[in-house]
């Protein structure tokens, strides 16, 4: 199967949706800033064993951030028997935020660029 990115800014995200056996799911879209076919859709699922992941996706990630989007494109009969639906999805399996810098407080700054002597 292959992998897909996009980028773009979190325009939505659902509440967490609760599934049988403790496995959960949510959705979240965002926009992609093209001129067409800029809004997706993604589904995040978990099974029981990594439902937190779930509660730290709605914890670090906000309506607004700018991410990098890594997914698959799902699809699968939804009704065989009857009409032969096909549904498809876009299942996310890694978000990364963009323009996010890991920041050095200025005091931990200031103590390293005045102490010569490495402790090493």
């Amino acid at each position: 199967m292959e992998n897909f990115k996009v980028n773009g800014k979190i325009i939505s995200i659902s509440e967490i949706e609760k599934l049988p056996a403790g496995s959960g799911k949510l959705k979240f879209r965002i926009d992609t800033g093209k001129a067409f076919d800029n809004i997706l859709e993604f589904e995040l699922w978990k099974k029981k064993e990594y439902y937190e992941h779930l509660e730290k996706f709605n914890k670090y990630n906000k309506v607004g951030d700018d991410v990098e989007v890594e997914f698959n494109i799902r699809a699968f009969n939804w009704k065989p028997e009857s009409d032969n639906k096909i549904i498809t999805s876009l299942s996310c399996w890694k978000v990364n935020k963009l323009g996010v810098q890991d920041v050095v407080p200025s005091s931990e700054a200031e103590e390293v660029s005045s102490n010569d002597e490495l402790p090493f």
